[in-house]
């Protein structure tokens, strides 16, 4: 397994060089910030720069190239600018997710307000409910329903911050954290994420167990 705080350590000696004085906040998000990493978990990155230029992506991606690991790299690069103009209900998600290793993302904070949690909560649960149906009836898809089931992950977290005040990143303290409906989906998730192909009264069975959710979440945090 990748040792991670070396590897970041390391990117963020790379990064500063290559842009001193320019890097507002370096972070990380995914499998390896909820420590849930496996071998063939992706590296996902946050760098918020004072702007960020096509110049800069082009420097960024010559500095990472010789990294290790480099084919894993993917993530988030951003202006301060445009972050701080970015869709408020995505900054709740974003700065809860990601982990501090250079700099820190308080400057967020002020435009993250009860009523972005519940928009976040809503449109999570808008697609998921789109979604669902489309996926009924056209696909048929279990590897679809076992992406929307992951999908449901944040719109849990989200409801349970708005609910409890908490924000609980990892999928099994999550999961200990949940009760009724909502450890009904969690639940779920973890039946199905390795499943190859479910048999149709499974599938559909699983099917309107999140699509009864959502309806309910829709209907409850509507602004």
């Amino acid at each position: 397994m990748l040792q991670i705080n070396q590897w970041m350590a390391d990117f963020q000696k790379v990064i500063l060089s290559a842009f001193p004085g320019r890097i507002i906040f370096l972070g990380l998000q995914g499998s390896y910030a909820r420590e849930e990493a496996t071998p063939t978990s992706d590296i996902d990155v946050v760098v918020i720069f004072d702007t960020l230029s096509m110049e800069d992506l082009a420097i960024y991606n010559q500095r990472i190239s010789t990294m290790p690991h480099r084919d894993k790299v993917c993530g988030f690069l951003s202006g301060k600018a445009e972050l701080l103009n970015w869709e408020k209900s995505d900054l709740f998600q974003f700065y809860h997710d990601t982990i501090a290793f250079y700099g820190n993302l308080d400057f967020l904070l002020p435009s993250i307000q009860k009523e972005q949690v519940q928009q976040a909560i809503l449109i999570g649960a808008c697609n998921l409910y789109h979604s669902c149906c489309h996926n009924i009836l056209h696909e048929k898809s279990t590897d679809i329903l076992k992406a929307l089931y992951k999908q449901a992950i944040f719109t849990l977290q989200a409801k349970y911050y708005f609910d409890q005040g908490i924000y609980l990143r990892q999928k099994e303290t999550l999961n200990h954290a949940l009760s009724g409906a909502d450890k009904k989906i969690m639940e779920n998730y973890f039946s199905i994420r390795t499943a190859d192909n479910l048999p149709s009264e499974q599938f559909l069975t699983y099917s309107e167990t999140l699509f009864t959710w959502s309806s309910h979440l829709i209907n409850q945090y509507h602004i």
